[in-house]
Formats: C-alpha cells, sequence, structure tokens
C-alpha cells in the first residue's frame, strides 16, 4: 500500500475533463503545490468561464475531449455519471492503452469503463471528498488490472495534494463512499448541532460555528498525528465525575454510534445501487 509525500508526477501531460468543484480544486492544487508543471497541464470544460481561470494559472484549454485525450499522458475524468458513457464513447475514438485515465465519477466501475475503452486500458477509480476543495480531502485510489506500481504511484503524488490518498480494493468503494465520501456532510451535520446548543446558551453563532468547527478540526489531527486509538483518546478526556463523561455517557444512551452506523451503512447500500 502506498501513501506517501507529496513528489512530483514524472514528465507527463496531465489532462483534466471537467474542472467543476472537484475537477478544478485538484487541478488548482496540483500546479500550486508543484506537483504538475502549468506546462505540462491541459483542460476541457464545456464551461468557458471555468477554462478560463485555468488559463490564469497557465494551463491550456483545449477545444475538444478528442484534442485533450490525444495530447495527454494521464487524463484525469471529472463529469457527473450521467454523462460518463457519453464521454467515455468520446474519449474510445483517441484513447491508447500507454495512456493511464483516472475516474472520479461515482458509481461508475472499472469494468464499465473497460466495455468503452478496452481490456488492455490502463484505469484508476478514484472517490476524493468534498475537504479537497480546501487541502485537506480523503481520496481512495483503486488500480485496474493493468496499471503498474509506477503507475499507482503517480496518482497518490497526484492526490496527495488535495489532502490524504491511499490504495483501496476497488470492492471497498462503497466504504469508502460510507466513511470518508459522505461522512463531511454527517459531520456538518455535528458542527451544526453543536453549535445551535452553543447558541442557546447565549454565544453568537458566529463564534459557535468557530468553537465547534474547531473542536472538530482539532480532535482529528488528534488521532491522525498521535497514532493513539480514538477511544483511548476518548477516555483520556473523560475525567470521572467531569463535564465530558457526562456528554458521553448521554450520547451513548441516545445510541450516538448506532446513528452513525445507521447513516454510514444507507450511503453504502446507495452507492451499490447505483453502480454500473
Amino acid at each position: 500500500m502506498y501513501g506517501g509525500a507529496l513528489g512530483e508526477v514524472r514528465k507527463m501531460i496531465v489532462g483534466f475533463i471537467g474542472i467543476g468543484n472537484m475537477g478544478g480544486a485538484i487541478l488548482r492544487s496540483v500546479i500550486d503545490k508543484g506537483v504538475v508543471s502549468p506546462s505540462f497541464a491541459l483542460a476541457f470544460d464545456t464551461d468557458q468561464g471555468k477554462l478560463e481561470t485555468v488559463k490564469n494559472k497557465g494551463v491550456s484549454a483545449c477545444e475538444s475531449v478528442g484534442l485533450l485525450v490525444k495530447k495527454s499522458d494521464v487524463i484525469m475524468l471529472g463529469v457527473k455519471p450521467n454523462t460518463c458513457g457519453e464521454v467515455l464513447s468520446e474519449i474510445a475514438g483517441f484513447y491508447e492503452n500507454s495512456k493511464i485515465l483516472i475516474s472520479m465519477a461515482a458509481g461508475i466501475s472499472i469494468s464499465f469503463i473497460e466495455k468503452h475503452l478496452g481490456s488492455g486500458a490502463k484505469i484508476i477509480r478514484v472517490m476524493p471528498n468534498t475537504p479537497a476543495m480546501a487541502g485537506e480531502g480523503m481520496t481512495s485510489v483503486s488500480r485496474g488490472r493493468n496499471i503498474t506500481e509506477d503507475d499507482l504511484k503517480q496518482a497518490l503524488v497526484i492526490f496527495n495534494a488535495i489532502g490524504k490518498a491511499m490504495e483501496v480494493p476497488e470492492e471497498l468503494i462503497h466504504c469508502v463512499i460510507g466513511v470518508s465520501g459522505s461522512s463531511p456532510a454527517y459531520t456538518y451535520m455535528y458542527i451544526e448541532a453543536l453549535a445551535a446548543a452553543a447558541v442557546k446558551n447565549g454565544m453568537e453563532r458566529e463564534k459557535a460555528l468557530t468553537f465547534a468547527a474547531q473542536a472538530v478540526l482539532g480532535a482529528a489531527k488528534m488521532v491522525l498525528e498521535t497514532g493513539i486509538d480514538p477511544e483511548e483518546l476518548r477516555k483520556n478526556v473523560c475525567s470521572p465525575g467531569g463535564t465530558t463523561i457526562e456528554a458521553v455517557q448521554k450520547l451513548q444512551e441516545n445510541k450516538f454510534a448506532e446513528v452513525v452506523e445507521a447513516g454510514f451503512q444507507a450511503a453504502v447500500e446507495k452507492s451499490k445501487s447505483m453502480t454500473k
């Protein structure tokens, strides 16, 4: 398994098809962090305004999907799932098996992409999440049958530029959606609830949001940076007879963990039903 620090993608031309919220965030991050040189980046989008934005970073815009595919060594596919089949058909006319295609489309399997590009295609399926737009994303990277170790490393370098990236087998993609792909929404709900409770107790909403969000950020960093299990971290905060253990016991009485798991599972089951 690879995770790794940032590096520079070897001298390959990386083309982005679709530079909306996610595709645009990835493109900006890899350039700003020196992972991909602007002179080695291409972009295509039907929205000319978005293309003008990336042109300002030195990225070349392509007038068609076909031209981008023809010029690129790595193709980043960031289109909506409902248009993916149509775009893949357009890609197929220019695709060669030496090129790596990285798909971010939810519900679109590697086998579905192979039906359009052929069994020899180099395909990587990724699942980033929206905190990538703040440089704190979590991305799963799943390789197709023709992806080499070096190909995988190049993909991980790209996605470590927007947060953290790890290799995960494609069969765990539904689990990834539950645990990281959709979970920012559950976390926002938690922050909202904390802030609302603080407002009820007299705090201004803007301050309440800052207190709640910073507490969540800090707790997450403790998990990632200390290596201590979350259960142990929780116990360390819960002094006997104190305020924290009182709150934790109330959450446990109301089946906090079970409610979170139910939300996770609902996302997993929906992901399975969307797959093609």
